[in-house]
């Protein structure tokens, strides 16, 4: 049997999660699709696949087999598509990943723009404040705004923000307004994620203040609602502050001792070929985002 069949046919079945959907996908019988997967693990001699009446998972084995392979069938796809297409559109599914506040806000709004210069583009946006793992998720592209260190990754700074410290006048009014870092101590902070200890600088350097508060939350949006709510006082990115969230009401403070910088990056897995849908529509993100920061 062809091995580049195998191979393709075993991915189909990763992709799709089994070998019924895979042969959907492929146009071929179950039984072929079975029997092409266990040709490839015959000639192996590893088994790549569990199977059970309800799913197919990769083995150890498998995982590792797929990440060599699947980079390696994309640029084959990818060059042929370039050989055979004299316009080099990008085509086919490019799966983003983003925050999810700065990806409704800055992300969310360009892709209109961008499915309309690239309209065979197909785009799968996830918004999630977790850090993706690229390879496991199926990742193309991801949008961090934080300092990135991914030995296995390609990052392309675009763009800054910087973290800023911000409550409503209303909570301001009955509270005070902090006029030191350490006057937090006496304020209820609403805590983003495991940020228990907020960075500033001060004349000696950098330093961290422990801060505590009633609520906390792993989505940037929650603290950001809290304190449009006068629930209490938020750090987050000064590129959240955009739309909804730039109310007259929200008021920063201790701005002098705030300059910790963030870049944004785009950021993809490294390897020798990207695809040109992957290129297209990093060098748009690259180019529109900037603007919008």
């Amino acid at each position: 049997m062809d091995k580049f069949h195998e191979l393709n046919t075993f991915i189909a079945v990763v992709e799709t999660g089994g070998f019924s959907a895979a042969a959907r996908k492929t146009g071929e019988s179950q039984s072929a699709v079975s029997k092409a997967v266990n040709a490839l693990e015959k000639r192996l001699g590893v088994a790549l696949l569990h199977r059970s009446t309800r799913k197919v998972t990769l083995t150890d084995q498998g995982q590792k087999y797929y990440e060599r392979t699947k980079p390696l069938l994309d640029e084959i796809q990818v060059a042929d598509s370039e050989l055979t297409s004299s316009t080099l559109d990008a085509t086919g599914l490019v799966r983003i990943a983003a925050p999810s506040t700065f990806g409704r806000l800055h992300v969310l709004p360009l892709i209109p723009e961008l499915l309309l210069r690239h309209p065979g583009l197909r785009v799968d946006l996830v918004l999630s404040d977790a850090v993706r793992d690229m390879v496991e998720d199926r990742i193309d592209l991801a949008i961090r705004v934080s300092t990135v260190s991914d030995p296995d990754s390609v990052v392309r700074r675009v763009a800054g923000t910087s973290l800023v410290c911000a409550g409503s006048r209303r909570y301001f009014k009955q509270y005070g307004i902090p006029k030191t870092p350490a006057d937090l101590a006496g304020h209820n902070c609403l805590i983003y994620g495991d940020m228990t200890e907020w960075p500033f600088m001060g004349p000696q350097g950098r330093f961290n203040v422990p801060v505590r508060g009633n609520l906390s939350s792993n989505s940037a949006e929650t603290i950001l609602a809290g304190v449009l709510a006068g629930v209490g006082i938020g750090m987050f990115h000064r590129a959240s502050l955009v739309g909804e969230f730039q109310h007259k009401d929200v008021i920063i403070v201790l701005e002098k001792f705030v300059s910790e910088p963030r870049d944004v990056s785009l950021i993809w897995p490294k390897r020798r070929f990207v695809p040109t849908r992957v290129r297209r529509v990093t060098d748009f993100f690259a180019a529109a985002m900037p603007q919008r920061i």
